[in-house]
């Protein structure tokens, strides 16, 4: 949780949501810069965040932030029990080579544990989106927050679970959504490696509901939604039906103005241009 130093209390409040990104031996740390952290974090962060620690720009601006580890992730990443000492305490010293063989075994066992988990009888999402909810709730119990100006932003996964908890829970005020809407029929064609697995699909739910409309679940609360032209991720002709869908269903809603859909000629990231938009969307709403 960063708190700022200075802004009036109560302060409005975000919830960071880190991505996904094939990198697991760090969660929040993606998104808030640390002290004497390892050097491929702040490569991670050029290639994705535009060099920026996104947490900290939004505490920077008066905001109560908070980032959780995602289950699999960080401090909640699967450890075995023959794991040696430098992927258990993570030093700053830890090369780059054995980062990549850790988040390399971590990738290869994320079905085998998606598995696992649906044979137990729940599901990765059902884990990764009732903790985003548990951290709204997490939030009211703080004095310094102000409970009716509380908003979410993420890429990639990151950005699925914005979407995802605007929908959920109407104490979110506004969503920025980042490298994340897709429609599953174009998805499902040539791109499902990557964005159609255990840890993003909820059992059934293309029956009845696809992406699009999961996000309109979410009105009329304000959502800014940005994809990249150039994301390999995902089917462009998709991407461009569901901002159409998602447009038409605030305007049915009678709020238009409360749903901007934007292309970046950018790849799969959250580059400083698309941050100064989001940050304005935030300030507009939250």
């Amino acid at each position: 949780v960063l708190v700022p130093r200075n802004a009036p209390k109560p302060a409005p409040a975000i919830i960071a949501l880190h991505d996904h990104g094939g990198f697991y031996l760090w969660g929040k740390e993606k998104i808030v810069a640390m002290p004497d952290e390892n050097p491929a974090l702040a490569d991670f962060r050029r290639q994705y965040y535009g060099g920026r620690s996104i947490a900290i720009e939004l505490v920077r601006q008066g905001y109560v932030v908070v980032v959780i580890d995602m289950f699999y992730w960080g401090e909640r990443r699967m450890l075995l029990d023959d794991d040696p000492a430098d992927w258990r305490e993570r030093p700053a010293s830890l090369t780059r080579e054995r980062i990549q063989a850790f988040n390399s075994r971590a990738g290869q066992n994320e079905q085998l544990v998606g598995r696992t988990i649906y044979t137990a009888g729940f599901t990765w999402p059902g884990v990764m989106l009732w903790d985003d909810v548990r951290t709204v709730d997490y939030l009211l119990t703080r004095p310094d927050v102000d409970p009716r100006r509380i908003g979410c932003v993420g890429l990639s996964v990151g950005g699925l679970r914005s979407c995802h908890l605007a929908a959920l829970d109407e104490r979110i005020r506004a969503a920025v959504v980042v490298g994340w809407m897709a429609s599953f029929p174009a998805q499902l064609k040539k791109h499902i490696r990557n964005t159609i697995g255990h840890t993003k699909v909820v059992p059934g739910l293309y029956q009845h509901l696809d992406y699009p409309d999961v996000a309109s679940l979410a009105m009329p609360t304000p959502m800014l939604v940005i994809n990249g032209t150039k994301d390999g991720l995902f089917d462009l002709d998709g991407v461009q039906a569901s901002f159409a869908k998602l447009n038409a269903c605030y305007a049915k809603a009678g709020v238009p103005d409360h749903c901007r859909t934007r292309f970046y000629e950018t790849p799969h990231e959250f580059n400083a241009e698309m941050q100064a938009e989001a940050w304005a969307w935030l300030k507009r709403f939250v």
